[in-house]
């Protein structure tokens, strides 16, 4: 299991790898693309040497905690500089429980962002305006009003995919490979947000380092030092 301890340790022990190629850039440079899976989003260097797999719900506030001031902006940068790709997993769970279907309305729209290029600008705009939990709030009409703020996403195709749940398929196959991701041992899910890196989940009472900016920042770096055996450092 994950020891938050010795990850801390890690702080300012990272080591630097000459980078092959340039950096991206900007986060509208970032390749993204549907894996083979036909659930899983992709974004970022496919040959970068650490994958971070992600488990989110559009309404879940703790997700947007992890988005907007976690460890996401660093994930970011490591996607940026080409040492990270970073795979989401959407659920849309949360309707059920709440009400609603402003999870599902969410995931259509990012899937109809994917297709025209947009879906890493328009993921973080999502999080950047999620409504109170407890609100049904990402409705089709505050979608497309979302979607004016990244240049380009607006259009007659994407409009149409919004207000018509083009990709509902999605959403529930989607939902269904976040359940399975739960296993026998939950078979609703593993929670959200969850993470995986390099095919190792961080376990869920050691989630809180995903929420140290600096911390997570220290462990990607550490784990791109060193991916086949990184465990050996912070298990």
């Amino acid at each position: 299991m994950l020891c938050v301890a010795t990850v801390l340790v890690l702080a300012g022990c990272g080591h630097r790898s000459a980078e092959a190629r340039p950096a991206f850039g900007s986060a509208g440079k970032l390749p993204e693309r549907l894996g083979k899976d036909g659930t899983t989003i992709v974004v970022g260097d496919p040959d970068a040497r650490v994958t971070v797999h992600l488990y989110e719900d559009p309404r879940c506030p703790v997700c947007e905690k992890f988005e907007t001031t976690g460890g996401s902006p660093q994930l970011r940068k490591a996607m940026l500089a080409r040492r990270a790709t970073t795979e989401y997993t959407l659920a849309s769970f949360l309707d059920d429980r709440l009400g609603g279907s402003g999870s599902k309305k969410a995931v259509n729209a990012l899937r109809a962002a994917l297709e025209e290029g947009k879906f890493v600008e328009y993921h973080e705009v999502l999080y950047a305006n999620q409504p109170a939990e407890s609100i049904d709030g990402f409705t089709d009409a505050r979608l497309l009003e979302l979607a004016g703020e990244v240049e380009g996403l607006r259009g007659a195709a994407f409009d149409a995919a919004v207000k018509s749940m083009k990709y509902r398929s999605f959403v529930a196959t989607s939902e269904q490979a976040y359940e399975r991701a739960g296993g026998a041992q939950d078979p609703e899910g593993p929670g959200t947000p969850t993470a995986e890196i390099n095919d190792k989940r961080i376990p869920a009472e050691y989630n809180s380092l995903l929420f140290d900016s600096d911390t997570f920042a220290d462990l990607l770096r550490e784990i791109h030092a060193k991916p086949d055996d990184w465990e050996q450092t912070v298990l």
